[in-house]
């Protein structure tokens, strides 16, 4: 290889290979694989010298050596320039500050050029154009590095003595573990209120002419205003009594229109794409998580290989706070919507939307295609499924921004009901009633054409609803009275769109960590996943409380969200780190001094006697609630000599059963016991013998549709979730994770068709059912079995290398080993100093060793 005259650093291969393209032969283009440099465990095992300025211990990670060297290598092969291109934030601004470190060039004067597409233009704009690295962006990263190290690495250790090991306390995502708890509770104290609504059917017009029927709601009753639920203001029909009086009334009464109104009701397109809006709107309609977003996002960004171009960006950079489109964007998306859509679909000037996010200089686009041109259909064949569904999402988004405004005739009929109530002396008296009608019709679809947003939660706003031709005065006709209980309804747990939406709200974290805190908590087993809602488990609310009782700061959502305040304020140059940081630490420290003799183990004392004490001779213990590996449970204050467990719904947890079976493994004898995913049979010998019998699997008596051959049978995952393969495997490697719908074919292709909660899915072509086996959305065979096809390539690259790392981390721990023994043979040769500094030297390296990664 000739040698290159610079060497550019960007963080993935993939981008990587996409720049050197549009860069030529001059330049060598490496990737650092995203962070080259991190905190080590030096000062104590924290990282960090809180005595002395908050220094930072900084190590190159095992895995980053290799990278280091084969920068190194290639940097002096060349002329020994340096262009560090790596993304467009704060951490891109870390990365390529660390890397310049290394490779021995001053941070200070390195070349930095950034970027917010992949495309030919937008990169040798960029290199013609070089700035220096921002060290105001390099200063806030790390301030947040160090801030997340204290907390994860100080207060970490005291959870896993007290509350159980493997835990962990994150800055931010201790926060949003707290809003699931917290909405959770409020959702166990709330009491439905009762209330009732009235609804009147009428129609236009006299007994013979057609029927035009409409639904009018009763506002007004003789007391006053109705109010239209308990927490507004008004009289509340709160029960049935309240409700039946007007009832009957309305039955008897004569209808007729006290005022007609008319007006048109515009809507406007919402904002292009922030990192934050597009998980929200990903989770809402494609179901992804938003780590699945976040990397298919990432994928389209580097590069895809487009025929005729051959590898180029679709989006611009992901990690973005703001709504700005370029105006060469503009003038493009303007073009398109005219030639696809006619004129009356473009704007008389550009729509713009302002960004609200305070620090949104780190990425001055908002997400959107680096050509519209480029449309879903033209880039199909290119990518995967799932790639596919992103990129539309963000191509109509874009598109909509740019179109005329959706129109709608809002009609709204006020109506006078007039009956006659009885009095003492039985002669009727008039009173009257008011209702409304409401109607709404599209005149003009706009934007609305290629896009609609999704929504969280409540009615769609822009439904259409239909009223006949009325005009005042005119009379009505009675056809039905409908009364209607209600109850008020908790406030819905979060979703992951809802919980990222609350986050940005709140300013809590960045948009670009959103992910991995969602991943993190789940992990940590804080909160659970239920029908696509979050749920804290026993664990999360107990950390919660302890964090709450021991460090109200740190999951304060206020204190939280005042610290991003600030850390964009050292960006900016309004604050310096140190100042920031010590402000944080000396409370801290001192909240962490007295947790340490204060935070005692999860216990909530019962007022209960053990059951089981007396009948094997003990003086009863009592019961108290305690925290286990899978959540809450009742024992005994007398364990471990007592072994009674109860179950917090009462269930006493059975014995475990000795079964005449020899275990394989170490001959002593399988015991049939209750787990965490229910009962299974293990060796009495745990935990020595760690041994688990797997039961026959169950048979759902359908037809592998891949195979053909063999049946789907039902198997539990390693973490407890069931999932349905065919019984050939490994010949045959089809999964899924629904349950498979027997005798009931796809109607369009005959394949196997999936249950899921709401609808069914087919196999085979991906058709889209309800529950009902109506079609609601058409199948495409070739796109699913592309589809299909891409995912198992996927699986192979994911296993190809594991296992490839895998064998290198054998090798390394082998050369490991034979570099350790001969450092021990050479240290045995040497006559030994001091025993006492040899022993203190040992413990701040076991110490070291204790302290666990934060999340």
């Amino acid at each position: 290889m000739a040698n290159p005259k610079t060497l550019v650093v960007v963080e993935s291969p993939a981008k990587a290979k996409t720049i050197e393209k549009y860069l030529g032969g001059d330049y060598a283009v490496r990737a650092s694989y995203g962070h080259i440099r991190d905190l080590g465990k030096g000062y104590g095992g924290l990282g960090v010298d809180v005595e002395h300025a908050f220094t930072p211990d900084y190590v190159v990670p095992e895995d980053s050596k290799r990278h280091v060297s084969e920068l190194k290598k290639v940097m002096k092969a060349g002329s020994g320039e340096l262009i560090l291109a790596t993304d467009y934030d704060r951490e891109g601004e870390a990365i390529a500050f660390h890397v310049a470190s290394l490779l021995g060039v001053d941070p200070a004067t390195a070349k930095r050029v950034t970027f917010t597409e992949i495309t030919r233009d937008a990169i040798l704009e960029a290199f013609a154009v070089p700035r220096a690295i921002d060290l105001k962006l390099y200063d806030a990263q790390e301030a947040r590095r160090i801030l997340d190290r204290l907390v994860g690495y100080r207060i970490s250790p005291l959870l896993w003595k007290k509350v159980r090991p493997g835990l962990s306390a994150g800055r931010v995502q201790s926060v949003a573990v707290r809003l699931i708890v917290e909405r959770e509770r409020e959702i166990r104290a709330f009491v439905p209120v009762e209330y009732w609504s009235v609804d009147v059917r009428l129609t236009p017009g006299a007994s013979a002419d057609p029927e035009q029927p409409f639904t009018a709601r009763l506002t007004h009753v003789p007391d006053g205003k109705l109010a239209a639920s308990p927490d507004k203001k008004g009289v509340l029909l709160a029960a049935e009594a309240d409700a039946a009086t007007h009832v009957e009334r309305l039955r008897r009464a004569s209808y007729r229109v006290a005022n007609v109104e008319k007006k048109e009701r515009k809507r406007s397109p919402a904002p292009p794409f922030t990192t934050s809006t597009l998980q929200q709107e990903a989770a809402r309609k494609l179901g992804f998580s938003a780590r699945k977003t976040m990397t298919l996002a990432q994928r389209l960004y580097e590069g895809i290989d487009l025929p005729g171009e051959g590898s180029v960006g679709l989006i611009t950079y992901m990690r973005t706070d703001s709504v700005n489109i370029a105006e060469t964007a503009l003038r493009e998306i303007a073009e398109l919507v005219k030639s696809e859509f006619g004129e009356r679909y473009t704007l008389g000037e550009f729509r713009r939307y302002k960004t609200r996010s305070r620090n949104a200089q780190e990425a001055h686009e908002a997400v959107r295609p680096t050509s519209v041109m480029r449309t879903p259909q033209r880039v199909a064949a290119s990518v995967d499924r799932d790639q596919l569904r992103l990129y539309t999402l963000i191509w109509q988004r874009t598109m909509a921004t740019q179109m005329a405004e959706a129109r709608f005739d809002q009609v709204g009929v006020d109506i006078e009901a007039i009956a006659a109530r009885a009095t003492h002396n039985g002669e009727g008296a008039e009173i009257s009633y008011g209702l409304r009608a409401t109607g709404q019709t599209m005149t003009f679809d706009g934007f609305i054409r290629i896009y609609k947003e999704g929504r969280d939660e409540g009615p769609d706003e822009d439904a259409e609803k239909t009223l006949p031709v009325l005009t005042a005065e005119q009379l009505l006709r009675m056809l039905e009275v409908r009364p209607e209980q209600h109850f008020t309804q908790p406030p819905p747990r979060y979703s992951e769109a809802s919980l990222v939406k609350t986050l940005e709200e709140q300013g809590i974290g960045r948009p670009s960590t959103y992910a991995s805190i969602i991943d993190t908590i789940q992990r940590r087993e804080y909160v659970t996943l239920e029908e696509k809602r979050f749920k804290p488990t026993d664990t999360g609310e107990v950390v919660t409380d302890k964090l709450i009782e021991h460090f109200p700061d740190v999951v304060d959502v206020t204190f939280t969200a005042y610290m991003e305040k600030e850390l964009d304020d050292i960006a900016e140059g309004d604050l310096r780190k140190i100042t920031m940081l010590e402000e944080f630490y000396g409370p801290f420290e001192r909240a962490l001094e007295k947790a340490e003799h204060s935070f005692e183990r999860f216990v909530e004392e019962l007022d209960e006697d053990c059951p089981l004490c007396p009948t094997e001779g003990r003086d009863p213990g009592r019961l108290e609630v305690k925290l286990g590996r899978y959540g809450k449970f009742v024992g005994c204050t007398n364990y471990p000599d007592c072994r009674y467990i109860r179950n917090m719904d009462g269930s006493v947890r059975p014995e475990p059963e000795t079964l005449d079976e020899i275990c394989p493994e170490c001959g002593k004898q399988l015991q049939r016991r209750v787990g965490r995913y229910g009962p299974f049979t293990g060796c009495s010998g745990y935990p020595d013998c760690r041994y688990i019998k797997k039961d026959p699997p169950v048979s759902t008596g359908v037809t592998c549709p891949q195979c053909r051959q063999g049946e789907l049978i039902e198997k539990r995952s390693r973490f407890g979730s069931i999932f349905y393969s065919c019984d050939r495997y490994p010949d045959c490697d089809c999964a899924v994770g629904n349950p498979p719908e027997k005798d009931r074919p796809c109607p369009e292709c005959g394949s196997l068709l999936l249950r899921r909660p709401k609808s069914l899915r087919c196999w085979g072509c991906g058709a889209e059912l309800d529950l009902e086996f109506n079609v609601t959305k058409p199948g495409d065979i070739e796109a699913e079995i592309a589809a299909r096809e891409a995912k198992a390539a996927a699986r192979a690259a994911r296993a190809a290398a594991k296992k490839k790392t895998t064998g290198k981390k054998k090798t390394t721990t082998k050369k490991k080993s034979a570099k350790k023994k001969s450092t021990e043979k050479r240290a045995a040769e040497k006559k030994p100093t001091s025993k006492k500094r040899t022993a203190a030297a040992s413990e701040p390296a076991a110490a070291a060793d204790a302290v666990a990664p934060e999340a």
